[in-house]
């Protein structure tokens, strides 16, 4: 049966003291919003629709540069929850299947999750994700009989025998289309806010002889963001468990409370990750790589076998093939590095191709970038680029070729060739004696000025 998800990133998120949407604040390099979504489309969903209200335009571009097929409503004004999952309704009330409510703040609720929401599904008419809380605070409780649920109690209309009970709501909530905007449409707004509140739905639904039910997930899950302090603590939680994830999977990590993981790192086994290495958005590592302390990978793949670093940035579009050797103080955009390629230090390789097995000297510098558009170096195999070449794109480097030090690469150069191209020495003799002296005399009479 096909499921839906609704996602609410509505909210302003006021105690961020940001002017930046909530749910575009970002934990392991990708928005909050990302999180919630990634959730989503790990069950295959039909579709995917994402209600906005604060910055709107933007929540919307983050949402489709996720997923291009997310939709996206507006909601405004803003008049609760379940008026905010009702602005979906126009997109899903003809829907087979279910529907789920996620929340584009609460970054951290697992497939595993909401696949045991789904199979309760076959139980209950309506199912709500609880957890048990340390400190129940003022969260809504589930007051409830095994996994049925009798009722959602906000805090502040609850007795004290309520509040004694520490299953406590998410907000993710679960239920036919047809049913929940059946519900939806009773929902009322009476009380102190004058909002139209999600969780009456389990009440209605049992109003009508339906059954609500509740699945348990662990508290760590459901951590909200709404402060600045919430969203430190995010990070240091997914990092964690990130960590973890890497050692149990066969990664070995040197350090690693000094490595931070992006949302989609992927890390193949026996890949050794040194100290202090971060990592942006779109990294994928094979096995029996390895990437050395301080550097900073961002959309870029590494093969197997491939030593990167130290003090090495990877940025989008590099590609690393088997064997790859990228040493100290190197930077590599949008190239590729066929098998065996080494760049040993101190060298900029922007918009290139580099044959296998080919040598790049220390200093070396693709000079990709007009003022205006970016052009291409092509490098064959087995060229030998000498230290400190500037290599003038669009250029081109035949196999077996070889570049003098120091020069200025802007014609193609063939196989097998030597390229040199720097201007000719001359030789002051004892220039430099008497240059030294008269610097020297400026200098002094400076001084006495």
């Amino acid at each position: 049966m096909p499921v839906s998800f609704i996602v609410l990133a509505a909210g302003m998120g006021t105690r961020m003291n940001s002017d930046l949407p909530k749910v575009l604040h970002k934990v392991a390099a990708a928005p909050l919003l990302h999180h919630a979504l990634a959730a989503a489309r790990s069950l295959d969903p039909a579709r995917i629709v994402v209600v906005t209200g604060h910055g709107a335009a933007e929540v919307e571009a983050a949402a489709k540069g996720f997923d291009e097929a997310c939709e996206c409503v507006l909601q405004d004004p803003q008049l609760g929850t379940a008026h905010a999952v009702s602005m979906a309704a126009p997109l899903l009330d003809k829907m087979s299947g279910d529907v789920i409510v996620l929340y584009g703040d609460t970054p951290f609720i697992r497939p595993e999750t909401l696949e045991a929401i789904l199979h309760a599904r076959a139980r209950h008419s309506v199912v709500v994700l609880g957890f048990h809380a340390r400190d129940p605070g003022r969260y809504g409780r589930l007051i409830s009989q095994g996994e049925c649920l009798e009722t959602i109690v906000e805090y502040k209309d609850a007795t004290d025998e309520e509040r004694a009970v520490t299953l406590c709501n998410s907000g993710v909530m679960c239920a036919s289309a047809e049913l929940m905007f059946d519900l939806l449409t009773r929902v009322e707004n009476t009380n102190a806010a004058g909002e139209y509140y999600l969780t009456d739905l389990p009440q209605l639904a049992r109003a009508q002889g339906l059954s609500a039910g509740v699945v348990i997930c662990d508290e760590a899950e459901t951590l909200g963001i709404n402060t600045r302090r919430e969203l430190a603590a995010a990070e240091a939680a997914f990092q964690a468990r990130a960590r973890l994830e890497a050692l149990e999977n066969g990664v070995t990590l040197t350090a690693p409370e000094t490595v931070f993981f992006a949302l989609d790192t992927h890390i193949g086994r026996d890949a050794i990750i040194g100290p202090n290495v971060l990592f942006g958005l779109g990294v994928t590592i094979e096995s029996a790589a390895e990437v050395k302390g301080f550097c900073h990978l961002e959309g870029c793949h590494i093969s197997r076998g491939a030593q990167v670093g130290p003090f090495a940035r990877l940025r989008l579009g590099a590609e690393l093939a088997e064997d790859v050797h990228v040493g100290n103080f190197v930077e590599i955009k949008n190239a590729i590095l066929d098998e065996g390629v080494k760049v040993g230090h101190l060298t900029y390789l922007g918009d290139a191709d580099i044959g296998e097995f080919s040598n790049i000297g220390a200093g070396t510098v693709t000079c990709n970038y007009d003022g205006v558009m970016k052009h291409r170096t092509r490098i064959g195999k087995r060229a030998f680029i000498g230290s400190s070449t500037m290599l003038v794109a669009p250029v081109s480097i035949g196999n077996d070729a070889l570049t003098g030090s120091g020069s200025v690469i802007t014609e193609d150069v063939p196989a097998e060739a030597v390229a040199l191209a720097r201007a000719k020495q001359v030789n002051k003799l004892g220039l430099a004696t008497k240059l030294m002296a008269r610097l020297k005399a400026i200098k002094a009479a400076k001084g006495k000025a």
